[in-house]
């Protein structure tokens, strides 16, 4: 510090690189201003935000600063210390700045940067190799193997970009199979998932492979694992593997339409886990893999997308069956969704306690837009149409019979008179009893006082 910070000289370069950093953020600032304020509605203005425009504009022009000090400076003074430095980390910070920028997730970018610009600081100033034997030197003991704490910060370096690039290699893959319209699309969803798990896997086993660690010795650990898999995480591993086999076997695919568990909706896509289906509604519902292979599912786009729907209609007795089935197929062949080959048909079904029964069949082709709103507009044309033709939909009928019983005859009521007058004799007799009982017993209570 004393031999490199406090001489003058360097003390008057660490004045120069502050006046140059303060100096070139005020001056960005104005620019910039003018600058959206002339070309803020441009594209490619709008497409960075003004704290990037501002941080990359200022650092650029304190290193172009510094730089033009150095070179004043050099024929007076010699060799300068501090402001090469500075020009330098300035120098390492607009490169990383500027290769991070290419990563969307900002969070991500701002650790790449930290990590990639520490590294170059420490470089510059001549501490990454004394840091890295340092390192280097502390071992662990890794089985009948020994690995550094450096070849483990290697291990995470090195697994950390190839799985950024392993991602950023399925997605560009995933876009160039989208456009592969001969493939159906559960093949499609296949080939991609099947690729990111295949470079996540070569970048797991690179980055191993850096630090030094023998793959052999994973043998002992993958069995290890594969006990683990089975009992903790038996449900996950069931839904992926189910989530593979829907996708070879194709009984679903993004795009049906589907109902099950009381679910109706379209399938928005196929995760390794879940299945995303969107109801009619718009509520989406993550519905596990497994249970699209263990429950009853109906596809109603499975081979085709025909659907036919069903619409019982009722009329009265007095109605005349062949109009009522004429208007009713003119109903549907009214909707644009019904389709007119094969065209709707009209079926008398039964002849009911209330009415006759009929019943509509038509054919859709699109059940992703709805099978239950073409049946209730089809109802309301049935509806207008029967008004205007007078034809009846026929209410509940109900016969009721009344029974009322015979009146009793002579004998009976005589039957009934005689029971009465014995009863009211007998009842009468046992009162005369009881109040002789009584009297009795008060005089021999008086005789005894």
């Amino acid at each position: 510090m004393q031999a490199n910070l406090f001489e003058p000289i360097h003390l008057a370069e660490v004045a120069i690189v502050a006046i140059a950093f303060f100096a070139s953020r005020f001056a960005c600032g104005k620019i910039l201003k003018g600058v959206l304020k002339a070309f803020g509605d441009k594209p490619i203005v709008q497409k960075f935000s003004a704290r990037f425009l501002h941080s990359i504009f200022s650092t650029a022009m304190a290193i172009m600063l510094m730089w033009t000090a150095v070179l004043i400076l050099e024929p007076f003074v010699g060799r300068t210390y501090i402001l090469s430095i500075a020009t330098s980390l300035f120098t390492a910070w607009l490169v990383i700045r500027l290769a991070v920028s290419l990563i969307a997730n900002r969070e991500l970018a701002r650790l790449v940067a930290g990590i990639a610009w520490t590294l170059a600081a420490l470089n510059i100033v001549g501490l990454l190799d004394p840091i890295m034997i340092v390192l280097e030197s502390a071992k662990l003991p890794l089985g009948d193997a020994t690995v550094s704490v450096l070849d483990i910060f290697q291990g995470i370096v090195t697994f950390s970009v190839l799985l950024w690039g392993a991602l950023a290699l399925s997605a560009l893959l995933e876009k160039q199979i989208v456009h592969f319209s001969t493939l159906p699309p559960s093949a499609r969803v296949l080939m991609t998932k099947s690729g990111k798990i295949l470079l996540v896997s070569i970048a797991f086993l690179t980055a191993l492979n850096a630090t030094g660690i023998d793959l052999t010795a994973l043998a002992v650990f993958g069995g290890a694992l594969g006990v683990g898999i089975g009992f903790g995480l038996q449900k996950v591993v069931g839904n992926f593997i189910s989530g593979i086999i829907l996708l070879m076997d194709r009984s679903i695919k993004p795009g049906d339409v589907i109902e099950t568990q009381g679910t109706y909706g379209t399938i928005n896509r196929l995760a390794a886990r879940y299945t995303s289906v969107i109801t009619r509604d718009g509520t989406e519902y993550l519905i596990p893999n497994e249970d699209m292979i263990t429950q009853s599912v109906v596809n109603w786009s499975h081979s085709h997308r025909l659907v036919r729907r069903r619409i019982p209609v009722q009329v009265s007795y007095d109605s005349d069956l062949r109009q009522a089935m004429d208007l009713m197929n003119e109903a549907a062949s009214e909707e644009s969704r019904v389709l007119s080959s094969p065209a709707p048909r009209t079926l008398l079904r039964e002849f009911g306690s209330d009415g006759v029964d009929l019943e509509l069949r038509m054919w859709i082709e699109d059940p992703q837009n709805g099978v239950s709103n073409i049946a209730s507009d089809v109802m309301l044309r049935i509806w207008d149409k029967f008004h205007e033709n007078g034809i009846e939909f026929p209410f509940p009928q109900r016969v009721v019979h009344l029974r009322h019983e015979k009146p009793p005859t002579d004998a009976a009521r005589a039957t009934s008179v005689v029971e009465s007058v014995t009863y009211n004799e007998t009842s009468e007799a046992e009162n005369v009893a009881l109040e002789s009982k009584g009297a009795k017993e008060k005089d021999e209570i008086n005789t005894k006082d």
